[in-house]
């Protein structure tokens, strides 16, 4: 036999010999069946609701010790038993070539092993949105430890003839390689000492790239560790060969090598461990990478920007293993700072100086957790804190801005850090513009922006308009001071020169002519706008008072720059204060102001003065109910000066009342405004066979009486938007899904010089009601009775949000009586946006606080389509992209019970499938070893 083929003939015996012991079936079978146990029942997939494999790899490690043990136990210790291992000691071929032989049989059967499990996540994907990152890294991270722990077994094997200890020995030696660096033993050091023991640990290595982070210094720990083993199970047979009293130099040579070989790798995981290895992010988005928007925005900075980590040496068991998660993170925006990021780390108890600045200067306090033992339950208070520091703005990150919790079936909190890239990086722009919003304003400004007032000669103005115009044109001239080249201005009278001017100004924008009302037969213009090569943003004169207008230029200016926090203007529907506690008289929005507030300035507005805030920069309206004619009158003419608006509106709107569901017809007097500009809003509500989840009051009839039950069903008023129903636009294309609550169906006339856009939409086998199916239903036997579409209406799919933008002429044709005949803008210019999603409740804190309900975790997929909305109408589309990112964002579809168990099924089907496949591999090839065999015997 050559020696370049022993490893492969050592391995196709041992394949064969394992597959012809009718306990290794019951090895594959076990391992096949205890997988797909824990993972539709142990962790209770459909339950859990989340469209990943996580549960699969975070039974593995333990798996892995009890599979691998088996497949090496008979290894070396059958070949010592029957005294065959004498024949191996004795070939001209090197012993790491058997031993290398029976390693590639091992991981063979591993493999095959793992193929049982390949058809969870093909099924995962099928029915939902699967990130396919974290299951390659776990399927890498598997063969890796599966590789360290086949390397244990054969190494325990080669020490022993009897193949019950091996078996035990591996199980006790791999299970103490999981536990170092398991929480349940590293909750009784301190922080630094447990992630220290973190880094020996296999199981928290194996949890590290499973999560779709490749990290070269995990790698180098599993390939070293599994080196080494393979090296001592050499070394081990190697002495086999040796005279019991004999030290002869080579013995020598040998005992030394090992040692140096075990030293240097056990040095070189030290040495690397503080190396800024490469890390490869294969997550869908890159979750655990900074992207290109977070470098873009370090770009910009020109002072040098502080990050600092506050963490407690002793700290929560949950948090403690996010905690080098967000190291590394840290450590990657100064990589990519390039000089312009530094950054820290630090325990603020061991230092009081630092802990007394971070009370007193950044508020920055420590946190009690409550932590238990199996002797006492106590409170500890730690740190797990980020400061974001340029020039003299900070933000601060507490815990509970990085991390995101879900309560699993079995009631355990499940804690992730949720999008640590986006917060930091919203610190990051928060620090800077707040940094440059105490300096100059122009900073901000790219572009060269001139003011323009179209204003009629000064004989034609009224005495206080003469006044105005002498004093903003001092202010321009102060503001063009200090734009350095960025900022002038000009008037042009519109009647001169044939009044060509006042023609285009009309056609263009309805800037018709003013007049007093008193004399209403002289006639004049004034009206002051801001423009660059992109857009014509027109300023708001107000009651005309030169105190005002440096607010309105600067607030039009803001429009332009990019460094700036915008002002959103939020409109909702005033509940009375003692309803809202019983959740009655319409939907609150405590957690949509608090959204807003986390990147914008918000102020609440009130639409009765016929007017928006000056300083609104987009206007959100909520909700809008029984507005009269100055509230259309202000959204009106916040849209013909260029503003965007973005309207939550429908007929109706939903509320609980005495364990019931109640529907409430909601007017809200937007009705004939949206009819001009050509959205229709059927007073229906959509339904879809494609629905979420929502603990709902179910009626249940008992005798002659009735019942209500909460119960958490799949309800078909709540539709679950797929990727498949949502628009590549920059409002939604980075949203994974989105659930929409109680809306009605939105009709969109296509006009010229308008352009709409579709953002979400319903599947097509959705249809409408009136609101006489809202209560769900229960049969006698308990069981929930689904709406059912009428058979004379077709199923269909509906648009639930759509957006335009363009040119909309003004509703009112002459100016309102309290307007004073001022200032009646009839056209938009192309910046103009509407926005509207046709549902009053979707944004309130009732849907919202169902969906934590549902599904057990915060769900901010409305929150988020608004704020990417809010960002794409202010044109700050930095963090579009990296908003929606999360771990458990991506829920699986609403199915049917028989579904849920098919699919089940399948799964143990396909394992069954595959063992059977292998056994007629296995039958194959002993039929052709015979059939050869036969030949050379000449049978």
């Amino acid at each position: 036999m050559e020696t370049r083929a022993v490893a492969r003939r050592v391995a196709q015996k041992e394949v064969g010999l394992f597959f012809t012991s009718p306990v290794a079936w019951l090895f594959l079978g076990s391992f096949a069946a205890v997988c797909l146990f824990v993972f539709f029942w142990g962790s209770s997939f459909f339950a859990r609701n989340i469209a990943d494999v996580r549960p699969l790899f975070q039974w593995m490690p333990i798996l892995l010790v009890f599979l691998c043990s088996a497949l090496t136990m008979r290894m070396w210790s059958e070949e010592r038993r029957t005294g065959t291992l004498e024949h191996v000691l004795v070939q001209p071929s090197a012993l790491w070539r058997f031993v290398y032989g029976k390693f590639r049989a091992c991981m063979l059967l591993l493999v095959l092993a793992l193929v049982s499990t390949v058809p969870l996540p093909v099924t995962v994907s099928l029915i939902a949105d699967l990130d396919w990152g974290p299951v390659f890294a776990g399927y890498l991270a598997t063969v890796l430890l599966g590789a360290l722990y086949i390397s244990v077994g054969l190494f325990v094997s080669s020490r022993t003839d009897n193949p019950i200890v091996s078996l035990i020995a591996s199980v006790i030696l791999c299970g103490t390689m999981f536990l170092v660096g398991s929480g349940i033993f590293t909750e009784f050091f301190s922080n630094s000492t447990a992630e220290t023991l973190r880094h020996f640990g296999t199981g928290s290595r194996f949890s590290s790239i499973t999560r779709g982070v490749i990290d070269a210094r995990d790698l180098f720990f599993y390939l070293s560790v599994t080196f080494a083993f393979l090296a001592l199970n050499v070394y081990t047979l190697e002495r086999e060969g040796w005279a019991r009293l004999a030290s002869t130099p080579r013995q020598r040579n040998w005992r030394v090598g090992i040692a140096l070989l075990l030293a240097n790798l056990v040095m070189a995981n030290l040495w690397v461990e503080k190396m800024p290895l490469p890390r490869m992010d294969i997550t869908e988005g890159r979750l655990y990478s900074i992207s290109q928007p977070s470098r873009d925005l370090l770009r910009q900075l020109d002072e040098p920007l502080l990050i600092r980590g506050y963490f407690s040496d002793r700290t929560h068991p949950m948090l403690a293993p996010l905690e080098p998660q967000l190291r590394d993170l840290i450590r990657e925006y100064e990589a990519a700072g390039i000089g312009k990021v530094r950054v820290e780390f630090t325990d603020p108890t061991l230092h009081p100086e630092q802990e007394r600045e971070a009370n007193e200067r950044y508020g920055i306090l420590p946190t009690p957790f409550q932590v238990a033992d199996r002797y006492q339950s106590a409170l500890m208070n730690a740190y797990f804190n980020v400061l974001v520091q340029y020039g003299s703005e900070h933000v601060t990150l507490s815990f509970s801005d990085l991390i995101e919790v879900r309560t699993n079936t079995s009631g355990d909190p499940e804690v992730l850090l949720r999008n640590p890239e986006f917060d930091i990086t919203r610190a990051i722009r928060d620090a800077l513009y707040n940094y440059r919003a105490g300096g100059d304003l122009f900073t901000g400004i790219e572009q060269p922006v001139e003011f323009i007032g179209y204003v009629s000669d000064r004989e034609l103005l009224p005495p206080k308009l003469q006044a105005y115009y002498d004093s903003i044109t001092a202010q321009l001239q102060v503001a063009i001071d200090a734009s350095d080249d960025k900022f002038s201005f000009r008037f042009i009278d519109p009647e001169s020169r044939g009044a060509v001017v006042a023609r285009q100004i009309y056609d263009q924008w309805g800037f018709a002519p003013m007049s007093t009302g008193l004399d209403e037969d002289s006639e004049f213009y004034f009206y002051l706008t801001l423009a660059d090569e992109r857009q014509v943003v027109q300023l708001p004169t107000g009651d005309f008072n030169p105190s005002d207008f440096r607010t309105a230029l600067d607030s039009g200016l803001k429009r332009f720059a990019r460094s700036f926090t915008r002002t959103v203007a939020l409109t909702t529907p005033r509940i009375d204060p003692q309803l809202r506690e019983y959740g009655l008289g319409g939907p609150s929005f405590t957690n949509l102001e608090r959204a807003i507030t986390r990147d914008h300035s918000i102020v609440k507005e009130d639409l009765s003065d016929g007017m928006v805030n000056p300083e609104a920069d987009i206007l959100v309206v909520a909700a809008p109910q029984q507005l009269d004619e100055r509230g259309v009158f202000a959204i009106d003419q916040f849209v013909m000066r260029g503003g965007t608006v973005v309207l939550a509106t429908s007929p109706f709107s939903v509320e609980r009342e005495n364990g019931e569901l109640r529907l409430k017809n909601w007017k809200s007097g937007l009705e004939p405004w949206l009819q001009h500009n050509g959205i229709t809003i059927r007073p229906e509500l959509v339904l879809d066979e494609q629905m979420g989840k929502f603990p709902a009051p179910v009626r249940r009839g008992s005798g002659d009486y009735q019942f209500n039950d909460v119960r958490i069903i799949n309800y078909p008023f709540f539709i679950d938007v797929r990727r498949d129903a949502i628009a590549r636009h920059a409002i939604s294309g980075s949203l994974p899904q989105v659930t929409m609550a109680w809306v009605s169906p939105l009709d969109v006339e296509r006009r010229d010089r308008r352009r709409v856009s579709k953002i979400l939409w319903s599947s097509p086998q959705a249809w409408t009601d009136d609101g006489t199916l809202l209560m769900p239903r229960s049969d006698d036997k308990g069981e929930i009775v689904p709406p059912r579409r009428p058979d004379d209406q077709a199923p269909a799919s509906y648009d639930l949000g759509v957006a335009l933008q363009g040119r909309f002429t003004s509703y009112f044709t002459e100016s309102p009586s309290f307007s004073d005949g001022e200032n009646l803008v009839l056209r938009s210019p192309e910046s103009a946006r509407i926005v509207i999603f046709p549902s009053n409740d979707f944004l309130s804190d009732q849907v919202l606080a169902s969906q934590v309900h549902a599904s057990g975790t915060q769900y901010l997929g409305p929150l988020e389509l608004l704020s990417n909305t809010l960002d794409w109408a202010l044109q700050e589309e930095l963090l579009l992209n990296i908003r929606s990112r999360g771990h458990f964002n991506r829920t699986l579809p609403p199915m049917e019970r028989k579904a849920q168990v098919g699919l089940e099924a399948f799964n143990y089907g396909a394992a069954l499938v595959w063992l059977a496949l292998l056994a007629l591999w296995h039958k194959f090839r002993l039929h052709r070893k015979r059939k050869s065999y036969a030949q050379e015997l000449g049978l």
